[in-house]
This record gives C-alpha cells, structure tokens and sequence, in this order.
C-alpha cells in the first residue's frame, strides 16, 4: 500500500498491509538523527516550507503522515518588526512569527511571551510573562492586540498538498484551552475557570472564533486533498483531569465542537492531542466528533492500550503510545522492539491505530532506540 492508503485503510478501521507509522520529536533529536542517518535528500526538493533534510529523514523511516501547521502561514501586518524563524518546540520545519525583544525574549502572534532555557541535553523554552495576567474584566481583555484571520496566507497550501501528495495530510489548527492559559497565566486562568467564567470564555472564544475561519479557509483551498484537520488541547495531568468534567463541559466542550462541527461538515476527520489521563472523557470525546485521539501515553492513569481498545476501539482510533518516559530513553533495543511489537498486535488489531512515540522524542533518547522503534519489519501484526 501506498502510505496515504495505508493510514486511510486504518483509520477506517480496517487492516491495512502493516501498521501506519507517525514521527514526532524536538528540535535537537531531529538534528542528532539528520546527522547520524545522513539521509538521501537527492529527491526532495526544498521550499520555504520543507526542508530536505527533515523531508530525507521520514522518507528513510518510511513515515507515512505529513503535517501541515496553521503557524507555517502567519503573515503579520508589519513585517519590518518581526522575524521568521524555525519553532523550537515543533516537529516540523515551521515559520513562526516572533517578535525579538531586546533581552533575548520573544512573542508570538498570539502575544505569548517565552525565553530560551538551556538543560544538560539541549534547549526548550519557558515562559517569561503573561501578558492577560493582570486583566480583571472583559473590556481589558479586549485591548490585547488579537490576531484577525488576514493575518494568514494559506495561498501555498495547494502546492504543498500536490507535493506530498502520496502521504496522509493532516492540519494543525492550534489550542483554545493552552493558549488561554499561556497568555493569562496558568494559576490565574484555572482560577478563572472556577469563579471568573466569563474570562476564561472570553479568552478560548477569540482564540476559537480566528481558528473556525482559518480553518473553513483552508478547508477551501484544499478541496478533498487534505486528510484530516488536528487541534490540540492538554486538559489532564499523569493521574487526572486539571478541571472537572463539568468545568470542561460547560467552558471548553464548546469551542472543541466548533471545530469538529466544522471539519465533519466537509467530510474531514479530527484528530485531537491531549497528555496525561485523558480517559474520563474518552465517551465524550467520541461523542463530539474527536476520529483519532493522540498520544495514548501509557504511563498516565487509565490510558492502557488494551484497556482502551477493548472499551472504545470499534468508535476511536489511537496515535502514539510508544512510551518516551521509560523505555524509549531508558530501555534497551530489546525492549523497545518488544514494545513496538505489543502495541502493533493490541492497539493495530483491527485497523484503528497510528503507531508513533507517546510525545515528542526527547534529546536523551538513544539514537539505537529510536532506529528500532521505526524498524518496519516491526509494523507487521504477528
């Protein structure tokens, strides 16, 4: 099977040929692969959204997803002040718009304030300020400079779907739930949620109102070629939901159906990325439209991978569950390949599954490990 068949055949809950296989990881871990594979970027042509090396390096893993993101077509109104440059933590070659500060900060279109932070294996980045932190009513929230949807050009995206046209495409439309807190401060905003309703909903409902339509205008442009549109929304901790089901029902259900009403109104499944013990939601996440739930993060409560295929895998699909926080950095290759193959024969049964790491492959994984992880024999049910 070609790859684009092969992730469709799963996701429609059948067996495909062999297990469809995702890659995501940091920054640093893409670069120590570029270097120790060297893959052959002869075939691949570079644009000023792919980039050979990166490209090489799924084709050489035999990868069969691509993904497009909506911060890879931020077109700010005044460009003289900002600068494009590659996201630190995205796995794919990215364009974001930042705004350099003088002491080294930045911000993103959204006003999202972070630094640079260094550690023993590499660089992630923080967050410096929260530039809502101090708003105490609606009317002040309404003075941030917020994002209108011309603020994109998504006028690439034909070419790009045509140029990568043999892999399973999804969208990246971006958080309600992180942003809000990203920009209010996550203390003040899970306060917010609990005795300043209107806040938090006014927050998540300008962020929802600029994705729906940079959504319908991608939906747009790309016809029938795009694959399936994916937001993202961390709502659990390792052991439990961060707010109540009844806080989410009420303050972020809303803005999540908006998107997925959207997406299945054109016909195009959703996938949906939450860390953590998503579990007590599962039967509303399914309810809601959510086609694909990722990453399925095996050491959180509640997410085993039999215990939900057993429980939802005739309704959901699943992405990842390759633990990066036991046995990708610290198991050896033959646990890892072991790994692989429990999960291709539990979650891969039946179709329905989308094997990739439980979160971005972190720096301090070894680079045998992540080669045995994406050994393709391995993706064959036994």
């Amino acid at each position: 099977m070609r790859s684009r068949e092969r992730v469709l055949t799963s996701l429609r809950h059948e067996e495909p040929d062999r297990v469809p296989v995702d890659f995501l990881a940091t920054p640093d871990v893409w670069d120590k692969l570029v270097a120790h594979v060297a893959p052959d970027t002869a075939s691949v042509g570079a644009t000023d959204f792919i980039q050979p090396e990166r490209e090489a390096l799924l084709r050489h893993f035999e990868v069969d997803t691509r993904v497009l993101s909506y911060d890879m077509f931020c077109k700010p109104p005044d460009e003289s002040s900002v600068e494009w440059w590659s996201a630190l933590d995205r796995s794919t070659p990215n364009r974001m718009w930042r705004r350099r500060n003088e002491d080294g900060t930045t911000l993103d279109i959204w006003g999202c304030h972070r630094q640079r932070v260094e550690h023993g294996f590499g660089a992630y980045e923080e967050f410096a300020s929260w530039p809502l932190q101090s708003a105490t009513s609606v009317e002040e929230l309404a003075a941030h400079p917020w994002p209108e949807p011309e603020w994109w050009d998504f006028s690439p995206l034909p070419a790009l779907l045509e140029e990568l046209d043999e892999y399973h495409i999804r969208f990246r439309i971006g958080s309600v739930f992180e942003i809000a807190w990203q920009l209010r401060g996550m203390q003040e905003f899970l306060i917010d949620v609990a005795i300043n309703p209107e806040i938090a909903s006014y927050i998540m409902g300008r962020l929802t109102d600029v994705y729906v339509e940079n959504t319908r205008r991608v939906l747009d442009l790309a016809g029938d070629r795009l694959d399936m549109v994916y937001f993202y929304d961390d709502v659990a901790t390792q052991n439990s939901l961060m707010i109540s089901p009844e806080m989410w029902r009420e303050l972020v259900r809303p803005h999540h159906a908006r998107l997925t009403e959207l997406a299945h109104a054109r016909g195009v499944p959703v996938m949906y990325h939450c860390d953590g013990a998503i579990y007590p939601l599962i039967p509303e996440l399914i309810d809601l439209g959510v086609d694909l739930l990722n990453p399925i993060q095996p050491d959180a409560k509640g997410m085993e991978a039999q215990r939900l295929k057993d429980e939802f895998g005739d309704r959901l699909s699943f992405h990842g569950g390759v633990d990066i926080l036991r046995i990708l950095p610290q198991g050896t290759v033959d646990e890892v390949r072991a790994e692989v193959v429990r999960l291709v024969d539990t979650l891969g049964l039946g179709g329905g599954f989308v094997l990739c790491s439980s979160h971005h492959l972190q720096p301090d994984t070894p680079v045998e490990n992540i080669l045995a992880m994406y050994d393709v024999e391995l993706r064959y049910r036994r």
